[in-house]
């Protein structure tokens, strides 16, 4: 579990001493496909990391819709900020997307560990800190940039230049909330970046065919929809 949790940026500045404190207060879980961690709401005992499967991170409307906040894969810890919190409850519902093996740790007994050093806390701020950063970036995605671009942007970061492809894990619909778009919206526009010869599909499978012309996708920044009068997120 040690070994485990060193690949954890979070957790990589700490010491064996202090991982070995980590993996005392800390439980291996087992989640099915489709299966609930946690609920909006509940109270926030401990903060997890993914060694394999992925979750999605979710809110539910009063309606009942769901709005994906964010989508963990193998190596990412999530939860951790609200241990700094009196009396914490997640904000966000989490389910497994498929078969998922995590580590939940204890977040009274992490943060009394930060307690007893002023390094491994000023560590964990940085850790934090650079997590803000991505989700400052990703706002800005959200809300500078139509759907194509979303989508342009998500494939190219699925893909280092080294690479060509990938499969595609995620359920359409969950990567299109993630997006903030409509599953059809999608849809829609990857049909058109496969016209636009940018990439090619087959089944789950991915490849991009001309990065230069995908790029050029993402860095549009008006809300002109594909084919379509609706604001960026229909």
């Amino acid at each position: 579990m040690i070994e485990l949790l060193r690949k954890a940026p979070l957790l990589s500045g700490l010491s064996t001493e202090q991982l070995e404190h980590v993996t005392a207060h800390a439980v291996a879980i087992h989640l099915d496909e489709g299966q609930w961690l946690f609920r909006q709401g509940d109270p926030s005992r401990r903060f997890y990391f993914v060694h394999h499967g992925q979750l999605r991170l979710f809110r539910l409307s009063p309606e009942g819709g769901e709005k994906v906040i964010e989508i963990v894969s193998p190596g990412q810890t999530f939860a951790e900020a609200l241990m700094f919190l009196k009396a914490p409850r997640y904000p966000v519902c989490a389910a497994a997307l498929e078969d998922a093996e995590l580590i939940g740790i204890d977040a009274a007994a992490f943060a009394a560990m930060l307690r007893e050093s002023v390094d491994t806390c000023f560590e964990v701020m940085g850790a934090l800190s650079r997590r803000l950063r991505g989700l400052i970036a990703e706002i800005d995605n959200l809300t500078l940039h139509n759907a194509t671009s979303r989508v342009a942007r998500y494939l190219l970061a699925q893909v280092p230049a080294d690479r060509q492809g990938f499969a595609l894990e995620v359920p359409k619909g969950v990567l299109a909330s993630r997006l903030s778009i409509q599953p059809e919206t999608f849809s829609r526009v990857l049909r058109q970046l496969t016209q636009d010869g940018c990439v090619s599909v087959a089944g789950a499978q991915v490849t991009i065919i001309d990065r230069a012309a995908l790029s050029e996708r993402a860095a549009v920044a008006d809300t002109a929809e594909l084919g379509g009068k609706g604001g960026v997120g229909h």
